[in-house]
């Protein structure tokens, strides 16, 4: 037996644990992820900014978060992603000491044009930018911003206006905003879909997750794969 043929069997098998409800809510869901539009977190020491951006993301339908980790560890907090961090496919950049660059080069080999947000004067209106292309939007760390290497390599820089003495917003704040705009504009394009192969892939993913004592199951449905051979 192929791969494939394994792991649809083994969905077959737990999807008979999965409420008839669970099961059209994940069709309705993967049914507007969206891979077209996804999210860089350079360095954020806060765990509950992380946690809000990621919330926020899933919200919006974005599957993917980037998190590179060069001077701070990533961290979440549960109580601020109230397991939204369960349905995204996290990305971790940690193993260099040029993680970001390793984030933009895997970025770009996938299509992405890199927007960065800054609130200096080299940066544009978010509300300017007409998003036509598979995007990835960065977000810097808390007190110091993006980083030299974000500000000599990415495609184009946005910000946020502001009309108080206030210079930017904190970042979940301004990934709601920014992210909320680009999402709406894509959101007309039949191209920003899933594959079949990727909705296949998280379906798998998500079942695991819902099913109780997985473990358990998964070992008989191998020993009946096993008996069913002789």
């Amino acid at each position: 037996m192929n791969n494939r043929a394994y792991q649809e069997q083994w969905l077959n098998y737990m999807s008979e644990y999965v409420t008839d409800n669970k099961k059209q809510l994940f069709e309705d869901v993967l049914g507007q992820r969206t891979r077209y539009l996804t999210v860089v977190l350079e360095d954020l020491f806060k765990a509950h900014n992380a946690s809000a951006v990621m919330r926020t993301a899933e919200g919006l339908g974005i599957q993917d978060i980037h998190v590179v980790e060069q001077r701070n560890a990533y961290d979440y907090n549960p109580y601020v992603l109230r397991g939204a961090g369960k349905w995204l496919t996290l990305h971790k950049y940690n193993q260099t000491d040029q993680n970001m660059e390793v984030c933009f080069d895997h970025l770009k080999d996938q299509g992405y044009q890199i927007l960065a947000t800054s609130p200096h004067e080299y940066a544009k209106d978010y509300r300017e930018f007409q998003i036509t292309q598979k995007t990835a939007v960065v977000f810097g760390a808390e007190e110091t911003g993006i980083s030299d290497y974000v500000k000599e390599n990415a495609d184009g820089f946005v910000q946020i206006p502001m009309h108080g003495f206030t210079e930017s917003f904190n970042i979940s704040v301004s990934a709601a905003i920014v992210l909320e705009d680009f999402n709406r504009q894509i959101r007309n394009n039949e191209e920003i879909g899933l594959t079949p192969e990727e909705i296949f892939s998280l379906k798998l993913e998500w079942y695991q997750k819902m099913v109780p004592n997985v473990d358990i199951h998964l070992r008989t449905f191998k020993k009946t794969l096993e008996e069913n051979k002789d």
